[in-house]
């Protein structure tokens, strides 16, 4: 049994049956408070009945009453307020450091067993998911409840990320937007290398050449690093040339071309061809969070990032080696998944910055109008009767398995805490 099991059980109010302190009071507990997940007793503005008295305050939680003094509170002046110490086991009497006794509650055998077995078949699964076999017995309304509580942690957490960025790039909301939109044109394989890229060549070096679709292309593959080999081919030669006199201008280091992965990769997502890519968007954009910022539906958004590689690259997918000819246009599918991982995550942290709700609006909206996200993940939820209709619960649904199903949080995923209160044994199947 862990800890978090016994503040599973209080919060949501499944101690049962005739309670008393280990002293013998009474205690009726009518409000069972809020959870504090930062420093600090574990529970504020409870309110609880404890003989004749009724108390309001702070409540702690602990497997043993013992682990008091494991925690050092009998040292912090934080938990002298503490009006009940609940406990599994109250193997030891506890005081404040001015030496109160403290009232204990000790609920051992208060709440159903069936609860604790389902929960340690969730513990000991093997499954994919915990609760795997279970997840289409929850009602929909549950789910979609909760779907809605995950992305706005998944909104959250990415605004962090992004005001990060903000703050390195001295407030500058274009370089952002840049920066990140660099990183997530890798798609995973290379996400690291142009992020590096994006660093060692900043948006306003890159502004400064919109207009010529060949000096950004030079910019971009010299930095790089991808313009040292000697070359057969009229085009990557001009650009070797080209990025070589820039480079002396703005005295520019290229990156190492052994960061950069082309292995086990379709070769429409060779950065070569992401590369040229981006300079397309750049020379046909310039500064295109201002022009995102305006854009007011999705087809709108969706046609700045609509773009073509340069003719070089209708037969090529690498320098000095043809292919069969055909335009490197960005897929749909591809831009869907820049508007999911930069534009929505940009646009929302604008709105939380600048205090502007319409644009996190705007943000949920495209979520909500977005087909959901096609892989592996969100299929196997959908094998199991979950079935996301939009990418804003694809989204929710990844942020599920990442941050409660990977770490077996079930006690903190309302799921899992609905699933644990069936009467029915869950252990099967693991």
């Amino acid at each position: 049994m862990k800890e978090l099991f016994v503040i599973y059980l209080w919060e949501n109010k499944l101690i049962t049956g005739n309670l008393k302190t280990v002293d013998g009071e009474d205690v009726e507990i009518l409000h069972p408070g809020f959870r504090n997940n930062d420093a600090g007793p574990d529970f504020s503005d409870a309110r609880l009945k404890i003989g004749d008295t009724i108390w309001a305050g702070n409540v702690e939680i602990h497997l043993n009453a013992s682990d008091w003094y494991r925690h050092n509170h009998q040292t912090d002046k934080a938990y002298d307020n503490i009006i009940l110490h609940v406990v599994y086991q109250a193997d030891k009497d506890i005081y404040t450091t001015q030496r109160q006794k403290i009232p204990c509650l000790e609920i051992k055998n208060h709440f159903d067993s069936q609860i604790l077995l389902n929960y340690r078949s969730f513990i000991d699964s093997k499954r994919w998911i915990a609760c795997y076999n279970q997840l289409g017995t929850v009602q929909r309304f549950t789910w979609m409840a909760w779907l809605d509580r995950v992305i706005a942690e998944r909104l959250e957490m990415k605004t962090e990320i992004v005001l990060d960025v903000f703050w390195k790039c001295e407030n500058d909301w274009e370089e952002t937007f840049y920066r990140r939109l660099m990183m997530n044109f890798g798609f995973k394989v290379n996400d690291q290398p142009f992020e590096l890229l994006a660093q060692r060549l900043p948006f306003h070096l890159l502004l400064r050449h919109a207009d010529q679709l060949f000096q950004l292309e030079a910019l971009l593959f010299g930095q790089a690093g991808l313009l040292d080999d000697d070359f057969s081919d009229d085009y990557p030669k001009a650009l070797k040339r080209e990025y070589h006199f820039l480079a002396a201008k703005y005295q520019l280091k290229p990156l190492s071309p052994e960061i950069w992965r082309f292995m086990r990769m379709r070769p429409a997502n060779f950065p070569s061809i992401r590369l040229a890519q981006v300079a397309a968007i750049i020379h046909k954009n310039g500064q295109f969070f201002s022009r995102l910022l305006h854009e007011k539906n999705l087809d709108a958004i969706r046609a700045l990032f609509s773009a073509q590689a340069s003719a070089y690259w209708d037969d090529h997918f690498q320098f000095d080696k043809p292919s069969r000819g055909k335009p490197k246009m960005i897929g749909a599918g591809s831009i869907d998944l820049i508007l999911i991982n930069t534009v929505v995550p940009l646009l929302f942290a604008y709105a939380m910055h600048t205090a502007k709700q319409a644009f996190a609006d705007k943000a949920l909206m495209l979520l909500e109008t977005l087909e959901p996200e096609k892989n592996q993940l969100v299929s196997r939820f959908g094998q199991a009767g979950i079935v996301a209709t939009n990418a804003l619960q694809s989204q929710a649904l990844l942020q599920l398995k990442k941050a409660y199903c990977n770490p077996k949080l079930c006690l903190d995923c309302r799921i899992g805490q609905v699933l644990l209160k069936t009467t029915h044994a869950l252990h099967e199947g693991n």
